[in-house]
């Protein structure tokens, strides 16, 4: 067996009455990726976190390379070897790729008072190749790129260092098969060196294929570490969720139906990548936008809800209605849950209450005045139909694990009561349990005739949910299909690559 790495041991931490981790123990060896997994709120992104240098905790020990470990913050840990990658975006906007990469370190660069900005974009161009990136430019603006080729930046700045011990907390859920490629790869290059990955991820599957052990955690209480050869889909929901789960989340329907009447259409639409789309859907109909990330889906649903101004073409509502942007949007009772939770979806600087409350403060109403209990029953009716793991509703969204972020942002627009609901990939970090309830949320909107566009990275997603399937590749219609029980990825993949 390889020699212990890391050694966690009774690591405690709340967060007021809210107990995160309680008396966990975690021991990572050399050579070895070993997975967190467990429900939203369970406690994997709080010891990821302590593990990292992030925060402290408040009772416990850690020895790392048979040495007391206690880093002060992230930039001690990444000293000490530990380096981590975020769920959500961990680049700073208005600087160069090259200066994030290099970001806390920019005095290695420097020589008399000067930056040599010339050494430090030679630096990131090598780290930027290092892991296999040739099309991103050091001297780019971050505000340049995507969200994925951000995480990209990130993995380069942590693999710039050379870490001992890489911490990847959800970070595939933002790349495209591409991206996960590359990041798969340089997780078996570290595992050659001797080197070991904390892989946090709720994707069985992938867990399944990239990991060595896994320790399940719930409810902050470590409940089981499982070895390889152990690992079932089965055992694994059923010591997340501490019950036996279905592993069916579809819809259980194989034929495709909506109403007739049109809601909303796109017509001849095109921005950047995306050339002369034209779609419908119709009330009751759950339509699934399809491909790979960089495909132009993204930008698809932001049209649509008027957050992006195509250069030719428009969207429109059944009733003639030209969405133009997102005030109208809203006025027609339209609502959009962004794949981006901190900078797009959430406010996150506000209570839960707020931000669930924002977009229906008409409907809440009456006679121009909105009283505090009409708003926190609202609220609570909705934080308890999404299992929101809060310490109330007056916290903070930012304090909320990226999984409950999700839950606030979906039940800002279901609350809402939108007629036409626009989800960019609605179950990203989400865990197998609120999966099932959200899948569910969709057929019972789909069921009230409301218009659905459900834009996912996960084939199995939409085949499983929706009445019409697009797939886009590189901004054009490849295909279109009915649902259909014979659909298959296979099927799909070959109009996507």
């Amino acid at each position: 067996m390889s020699e212990v790495l890391l050694k966690v041991t009774q690591i405690n931490k709340s967060f007021g009455p809210t107990k995160a981790l309680t008396g966990v123990d975690f021991t990572l060896r050399a050579g070895e990726v070993h997975g967190l997994i467990g429900e939203n709120g369970s406690g994997k992104s709080t010891l990821s976190t302590i593990i990292a240098g992030v925060q402290k905790p408040d009772s416990g020990s850690m020895v790392l390379k048979g040495q007391t470990y206690t880093p002060v913050d992230a930039l001690a840990a990444n000293d000490s070897g530990v380096c981590m990658l975020l769920q959500e975006q961990g680049t700073f906007d208005g600087i160069t790729v090259a200066a994030n990469i290099f970001v806390g370190r920019e005095k290695t660069f420097a020589s008399h008072g000067l930056m040599d900005t010339k050494r430090m974009f030679k630096a990131a161009g090598a780290a930027l190749e290092n892991i296999g990136v040739t099309d991103i430019r050091p001297n780019m603006s971050i505000n340049q790129l995507s969200f994925e080729e951000r995480k990209l930046v990130e993995i380069a700045r942590a693999m710039e260092k050379d870490p001992d011990i890489l911490i990847v907390d959800e970070t595939t859920t933002a790349l495209s098969r591409k991206g996960r490629d590359l990041l798969y790869a340089l997780m078996r290059r570290m595992k050659s060196r001797g080197k070991s990955v904390i892989f946090i991820s709720h994707d069985i599957g992938e867990v399944k294929e990239v990991c060595d052990y896994l320790t399940v955690l719930r409810d902050g209480v470590k409940i089981d570490t499982l070895e390889k050869a152990d690992f079932s889909d089965e055992s694994i929901r059923r010591l997340m969720v501490g019950r036996e789960v279905s592993e069916n989340f579809y819809r259980n329907d194989s034929k495709a139906s909506c109403q007739p009447e049109v809601a909303v259409r796109l017509k001849n639409v095109s921005y950047g990548l995306l050339k002369d789309i034209n779609m419908n859907i119709h009330k009751g109909e759950i339509v699934g936008i399809g491909g790979l990330t960089d495909c132009g889906m993204h930008d698809l649903g932001k049209i649509m809800f008027g957050l992006i101004r195509p250069d030719r073409g428009h969207c429109e509502l059944g009733d003639g209605t030209v969405i133009k942007n997102s005030v109208t949007a809203i006025r027609k009772r339209m609502g959009y849950v962004a794949k981006d939770r901190d900078k797009e979806a959430l406010m996150m600087g506000a209570s839960i209450k707020d931000n669930i409350c924002a977009p229906s403060l008409k409907k809440l109403s009456r006679h121009g005045l909105i009283t505090n209990r009409r708003e926190r029953e609202y609220v609570s009716q909705w934080a308890k139909a999404l299992s929101i793991k809060m310490n109330n509703i007056d916290q903070y969204v930012r304090y909320l694990s990226g999984g409950n972020k999700q839950k606030v942002s979906v039940a800002k627009w279901v609350g809402f009561d939108a007629d036409i609901l626009i989800f960019d990939c609605p179950t990203r970090g989400i865990d197998i349990g609120v999966k099932a309830a959200i899948y569910q949320l969709l057929m019972d909107l789909k069921s009230q005739g409301k218009a659905i566009l459900m834009i996912s990275e996960e084939l199995m997603e939409i085949i499983g949910m929706s009445d019409r399937t697009i797939i886009l590749k590189d901004g054009v219609i490849t295909g279109t299909f009915k649902r259909d029980e014979m659909l298959t990825e296979d099927k799909l993949i070959e109009y996507i690559i």
